[in-house]
């Protein structure tokens, strides 16, 4: 996979030097930031302006670039066993995914799933969360119900953001095992979900507005139930 962008790079050079393939760059480096990467004894190319442009597609990359490894997903029974779980029930943006995993890795959250989703740009998902797609269990699926089904026979309680939810003003999490479901912005949680939910949850609004983007909503949500 390759990742752009000065922020994600550094941050991957700094805490997953492990997976560095290839080191790439379309401007001078100053020496000692030059010596870092030399020193990963990796294959460093020099890219001109017309073939950063293409790899970056066009993003913002800063004339850095890095070909890491393949991102490897985990499996649900990797982490089955954790006591916080965040699942993305038909989330494909990756900007609200990296965003995300941004929240969820700074707030302690042990794993996230991705629900009803045939392929995801781990790729794009990687340079918005700022590399913490790297540092927390990441698991995709496509069978909701199965997962379901499996958090159940492990004592999760399952909470899904809802408009018509209970207050979380009013909320107290006093779970031990917790899965907290966030559908799309568009569809909001699946029936087959919210059939099998535990608890909904919603944010109050004031000033008459009712929509937040989900990775806030997550963010606000996973503050307040996460022990």
């Amino acid at each position: 996979m390759i990742i752009y962008g000065k922020q994600v790079v550094l941050y991957v050079l700094d805490k997953h030097p492990n997976l560095i393939e290839e080191v790439m760059f379309s401007k001078e480096l100053e020496p000692k930031l030059f010596k870092r990467f030399a020193n990963l004894n990796k294959k460093i190319i020099k890219l001109d302006n017309k073939k950063a442009q293409s790899l970056a597609k066009g993003g913002n990359h800063q004339g850095f670039f890095l070909k890491l490894k393949e991102f490897e997903t985990r499996n649900l029974k990797e982490i089955k066993n954790s006591n916080f779980i965040v699942l993305l029930d038909g989330l494909t943006d990756v900007g609200n995914i990296g965003a995300i995993c941004r929240t969820a890795y700074s707030l302690g959250v042990d794993a996230i799933i991705a629900s009803n989703v045939k392929q995801l740009n781990y790729e794009g998902i990687a340079r918005t969360s700022s590399g913490a797609l790297f540092d927390i269990p990441f698991c995709q699926t496509q069978n909701i119900l199965d997962v379901l089904n499996e958090l159940k026979q492990n004592n999760f309680t399952l909470m899904g953001a809802s408009m018509d939810g209970e207050s979380l003003k009013e909320f107290k999490n006093e779970n031990e095992k917790t899965a907290l479901f966030l559908g799309s912005e568009g569809f909001g949680l699946s029936n087959k979900v919210v059939k099998k939910l535990d608890k909904k949850i919603s944010i109050e609004m004031s000033n008459g507005f009712d929509s937040l983007n989900v990775s806030v909503a997550g963010g606000i949500l996973i503050y307040n139930l996460i022990k």
